[in-house]
């Protein structure tokens, strides 16, 4: 080896060329270079002198790689190097297959003393041998060793005429599941593996276009283990001494992830679609649930010598009413996002109810174990979204065990020191409910279970989940400042650890259903126009000391308040009247009195609804079902005897 390198150097940047020189003079050589910048500085750098080695950086402000290349294939034919910041699958393969010998990257540049040194070996080689032959088969080097790097993309070379596969990359091993022996063993193992709805079309295609820089395919590949993938495939022809074209080199992109978004995205278009059908459904069933639950909290006043079998009976309408209620702000909660209201809650009082419904609906092989925790903390939390948490991974954990097994809930109180905080990137310092949720089913295989908690992830057949269910769970859990570990081994079952941070207060918080307040004889005007919700609100609150108006739409609530403006106390407003809309009531109401008071009531409690009725002179917000207590209390609150 000559130890002085002679090396033109296409760059715009000194202190990268001097990257450059170091490198190559750590590796034993003395340079002799020039630096350009320029076409014309370029080719007068050619004609002066003969070089070993031409290294150019990709892109320049008025000159680049390619060109660089174009001009010394013009005039001679030397190894030529490319070195860049960063450099694409795409625009890689095209400076190999245009005749760059190597590239490299500037924040790998230990490879550029072996790669000048195997270029200038074969440069010596090349001389030997006839040009445009070993030019070739250069090329084909260098695309095996770039593809060979690439992970997510297979490097293929074929002779379609002779139906064999000339070079295919290792990554085409873990993406089509198969081996590159049994590829260049038998060409048609490409082909097979692709669903039979689009092998004909491919195969076809594939023949008919490859060598005419037509071919560019997407289609779908079972592989052994069952799973399907998407592929996008490219072919890009190859030119012999003659200038025809005689195989082909191309591209095959695992594009799953892309696919899955899209139908993602497509999803959640029909999700918004049911979401719109879920809240108009949502607010007739709340007007319908309005009134059951006011008459069945008025009926004891109204019977207050009940028999047992009545009171029960009462009490399973009762509980029943306000179920249906949870269900349609669980609903909402997910189609339009309503913020629960937390409270102090026990969660043993939760996964109690949840026990329940275990021992009742689900399958007899299942053995449910329970070990609750007698001093459990409490915690902050919306009782309705966490039952929906919890109730949601014991029907996994039911669907994880078809042949039957073990469900195990338990609870624990658990102190976060910093560090447990350190190692788990969600913890906090302090003190937690922990719920432990345990199956002894098939398990979670470690490939997957760290997506378990993206939305429209699922391991289920189509049709039989939606991917929804653990993102959901998350969101809430989350939303509660909480954090979830999973555990699992196949065959031997999966675990829930779910942490909920406990709250300083020793007593649950009063419910809506704590002893309600009477009023003092004050005029309240209620304003809707569902018949049954007014009678019932009027009974309500007649029983408990208040006097009472009512109309019907915005006209006549305005006309009613007018006339006695001065003796009403507080409005009772539903937000979806007829013929006049909510907010120009409520304005109207406030240029008769500044001073109203205007209790907003509505079926659709969306966040976006309150927030934009609270924005206008509105003291409070009632969702609608409501408890009795619910709405005496803040009755009391704003007559200023609460």
């Amino acid at each position: 080896m000559d130890a002085t390198l002679h090396v033109l150097i296409v760059e715009d940047s000194e202190d990268d060329m001097l990257l450059l020189l170091r490198e190559l003079r750590r590796g034993g050589y003395s340079v002799d270079y020039l630096r350009v910048e320029t076409p014309i500085a370029m080719q007068a750098a050619l004609d002066r002198q003969v070089w070993d080695i031409v290294i150019a950086d990709y892109t320049l402000p008025g000159f680049s790689a390619p060109e660089a290349l174009k001009l010394l294939q013009q005039q001679c034919d030397l190894p030529f190097i490319i070195v860049s910041g960063t450099i694409g699958e795409e625009t890689a393969v095209a400076a190999m297959r245009a005749g760059a010998n190597d590239y490299l990257l500037k924040g790998n540049l230990a490879r550029l003393v072996p790669a000048v040194e195997r270029e200038l070996r074969e440069a010596h080689d090349r001389q030997k041998r006839h040009i445009a032959e070993q030019a070739l088969r250069e090329s084909e080097e260098r695309f095996r060793q770039l593809s060979e790097n690439m992970t997510e993309s297979v490097f293929w070379m074929a002779d379609p005429n002779a139906r064999q596969m000339i070079y295919v990359s290792p990554a085409y091993e873990p993406i089509w599941g198969g081996t590159c022996q049994g590829l260049y063993d038998d060409f048609g193992q490409w082909f097979e593996p692709i669903g039979a709805d689009d092998r004909h079309r491919v195969e076809t295609n594939f023949f008919a276009q490859a060598l005419l820089g037509q071919y560019d395919e997407e289609y779908r590949i079972t592989r052994p283990d069952g799973t399907t993938r998407w592929i996008r495939d490219r072919g890009f022809p190859m030119q012999n001494a003659t200038g025809a074209p005689y195989r082909v080199v191309g591209v095959a992109e695992d594009i799953t992830d892309r696919k899955l978004t899209e139908a993602a995205l497509r999803r959640t278009e029909r999700l918004d679609s049911l979401g719109t059908l879920a809240s108009g459904i949502a607010h007739d069933l709340n007007n319908v649930l309005t009134p059951i639950m006011g008459i069945v909290e008025l009926l004891p006043l109204k019977i207050p010598n009940m028999d047992e079998s009545t009171q029960e009976l009462l009490e399973i309408l009762h509980d029943s009413t306000h179920r249906g209620a949870d269900l349609v702000k669980q609903i909402l909660s997910f189609t339009r996002g309503i913020e629960g209201k937390p409270t102090s809650t026990q969660v043993t009082h939760l996964l109690a109810e949840i026990r329940k419904v275990i021992k009742q609906a689900f399958p007899k092989n299942i053995e449910l174990v329970t070990d609750f925790a007698p001093d459990l903390w409490l915690i902050a939390a919306d009782a309705t979204l966490l039952h929906q948490v919890f109730m949601n991974l014991c029907v996994n954990a039911r669907d994880a065990m078809p042949n039957g097994g073990t469900l195990t809930i338990d609870t624990a109180n658990l102190t976060i020191d910093e560090n447990y905080a350190r190692m788990h990137v969600d913890a906090q310092i302090g003190s937690y409910v922990m719920v432990t949720i345990t199956d002894t089913g098939m398990g979670i295989p470690a490939a997957v279970i760290d997506h378990i908690f993206d939305p429209f992830f699922t391991t289920k057949a189509i049709g039989k989940g939606t991917g929804l269910g653990l993102a959901t769970v998350m969101g809430i859990v989350k939303s509660h400042h909480g954090f979830i570990n999973v555990y699992s081994e196949l065959d031997k079952g999966t675990r829930f650890n779910i942490y909920l941070p406990a709250t300083a207060t020793d007593q649950a918080e009063a419910q809506a259903n704590a002893a309600p307040r009477s009023g003092h004889d004050e005029l309240i005007l209620i304003v809707d126009d569902e018949v049954a919700i007014q009678e019932v609100a009027k009974a309500t609150l007649e029983a408990y000391n208040y006097r009472t108006l009512t109309a019907n739409d915005g006209i006549e609530a305005i006309a009613l308040y007018a006339q006695h403006k001065q003796h009403i106390r507080v409005v009772l407003l539903d937000l979806m009247m007829p013929s006049l809309d909510s907010i120009t009531i409520i304005r109207t109401l406030h240029k008769l009195n500044p001073a109203v008071q205007i209790i907003a009531m509505s079926g659709l409690a969306t966040n976006e609804a309150v927030k934009t009725t609270m924005k206008e002179p509105v003291q409070a917000f009632l969702a609608k079902p409501f408890a009795a207590p619910e709405l005496l209390n803040l009755l009391a609150r704003l007559c200023g005897h609460g």
